[in-house]
């Protein structure tokens, strides 16, 4: 029941954001179009930036980092709802949604390393590769949707998978 709330919710902030930035987007707002109390929003999120985030995160869990094919389709998926990332990606906040972006994936490439290497401690030059190239990727994510309207997401993939560090590049591609 608790994800159908999350999943509702969402989906009225989607539809918040086709009209307004998240900075003009107000708690009660979104409160009022999923028609839920305050409290019931804050059960689910500390706020709406949290909320941005998690939608993120829903979107782009099945998305496997190391192959083209999903990471270009997870990228179309976000040029299908092209008024949604931008907006999100214009917010400038403390919260924005490239900060989550970023965390979000220096986790899952962090997770995956541990996996393919058998360890719970990454060589602190595997940590920084994977944290430089993860804020190239998500700056480079960013510009590809707020001003990039030719690029295709595949060429994009390409573009950033051929970017990776070499020890990274070793590790995951082997």
């Amino acid at each position: 029941m608790a994800e159908i709330t999350k999943l509702w919710i969402a989906d009225k902030m989607r539809e918040l954001m086709k009209h307004k930035s998240i900075d003009k987007i107000r708690v009660t707002e979104i409160c009022k179009a999923a028609d839920i109390e305050r409290p019931t929003f804050y059960y689910h999120f500390k706020d709406k930036y949290e909320l941005v985030a998690w939608m993120f995160c829903t979107d782009a869990y099945g998305t496997d980092l190391t192959s083209v094919v999903s990471a270009a389709a997870g990228m179309n998926k976000m040029k299908q709802e092209i008024l949604f990332y931008k907006r999100a990606y214009e917010d400038s906040s403390q919260n924005a949604l490239w900060h989550y972006m970023l965390e979000y994936f220096v986790r899952r490439y962090t997770d995956l390393a541990k996996e393919k290497l058998h360890t719970e401690v990454l060589d602190p030059q595997l940590a920084y590769s994977i944290r430089f190239y993860c804020m190239g990727a998500v700056g480079m994510t960013q510009e590809w949707v707020l001003y990039d309207n030719i690029t295709s997401a595949e060429t994009v993939v390409q573009m950033m998978f051929a970017s990776m560090p070499e020890n990274m590049r070793r590790m995951y591609f082997r």
